[in-house]
């Protein structure tokens, strides 16, 4: 056959395959949407009242339901004297969301220093008043199209962030983003610190304010004291240096375990090393367990995580689908036990 004709036939077949897939993700997308405007406003599932505990010199508070945090936190911002920072990556024009917008403007009208930052991708939908707030408050959009698309997707990465930090004395931080559906239709993971650890927080805003910010907009000070050697850490992903710290930590955490890896993920989709660590882990006698959601928001990211579920399952680990709501959180729990001289020392 000459080559001319095989390049052909090779270009064909690529085209139908790509034409395939098109088609089956364009069908996954309509039967989600369709499957999402009959699910009901309020959904019934496990929910825990929010737990306390102590490490160091921070205490941390952990919700399971978007109720409780968005209480607690609207309770914060409407107590704020000085500063206060807030970052969403979803920010819904829906009743919850009003409610936080009118609590901060609220707070600028008192003279507290309001910092707001939002995606701008993920607030396409949002209606563009509610998007619009008043000189008081300091916000910043980060946009929709940045300068590193042209570097290629290894580059690209969206604000997913969700931090709110008051007076430098209290921190949230997890997978909730602020809307009536978070509320009471999504299963997540969301902590409040105070003490020395809400300085990491402090830390992550201001640096990402003051690297994205525009020259009309307010610089902060990065002066502000923070403690060495923490338990509690804050670590950040920046894909736009390649910098993807999270991952290497998880790496590092599960080549470390010797008993437990229990890992709750909305989107699982791991990647080569995650893959075989976990199997490693698995085979060493760990008891390796993953939640994710049955149906999460996303269909196709659903469709691509079933592609690793035989290779998962047949090496023992165990996949635990979360029904009757959409589980959010990003969580997972490793158990090492003590080496022997810990032993003693205890």
């Amino acid at each position: 056959m000459p080559h001319r004709t095989v390049a052909k036939v090779v270009a064909y077949g690529l085209g139908a395959q790509a034409v395939a897939q098109a088609a089956v993700v364009a069908g996954l997308v309509v039967s989600n949407r369709r499957r999402k405007r009959r699910s009901p406003e309020v959904i019934s599932f496990p929910t825990v009242e929010p737990v306390e505990s102590s490490l160091d010199r921070t205490t941390i508070t952990t919700y399971t339901f978007g109720r409780d945090v968005f209480a607690d936190m609207l309770e914060a911002i409407r107590g704020a004297r000085r500063e206060i920072f807030f970052e969403s990556y979803i920010l819904k024009g829906d009743a919850v969301g009003r409610a936080f917008k009118e609590a901060l403007c609220e707070a600028a009208e008192r003279g507290v220093a309001v910092h707001v930052v939002f995606d701008g991708f993920a607030n396409l939908v949002v209606p563009r008043e509610f998007k619009r707030w008043p000189p008081g408050v300091h916000t910043l959009e980060y946009p929709v199209v940045t300068p590193d698309v042209l570097l290629g997707p290894r580059h690209w990465g969206r604000d997913h962030r969700k931090i709110l930090v008051v007076d430098e004395e209290v921190g949230f931080v997890g997978g909730y983003n602020v809307g009536q559906e978070y509320a009471t239709q999504w299963r997540d993971t969301h902590v409040r610190v105070t003490g020395a650890a809400v300085a990491e927080l402090v830390n992550v805003f201001i640096d990402f304010w003051n690297r994205h910010r525009h020259e009309d907009q307010p610089e902060l000070s990065d002066g502000r004291s923070r403690a060495w050697g923490l338990p509690v850490q804050a670590h950040r992903n920046a894909p736009s240096r390649l910098l993807f710290p999270i991952r290497g930590m998880y790496l590092e955490a599960i080549d470390r375990a010797d008993e437990t890896i229990w890992i709750t993920q909305a989107y699982f989709i791991p990647d080569r090393e995650i893959l075989e660590e976990l199997l490693r882990a698995r085979r060493r006698g760990v008891d390796v367990k993953v939640i994710l959601p049955e149906r999460s928001n996303h269909v196709v990211a659903d469709w691509v995580a079933r592609y690793y579920f035989e290779q998962l399952l047949s090496g023992g680990v165990e996949l635990w689908l979360y029904q009757d709501a959409m589980v959010h959180a990003k969580t997972c729990l490793l158990y090492t036990s003590p080496s022997p001289r810990d032993k003693r020392q205890s």
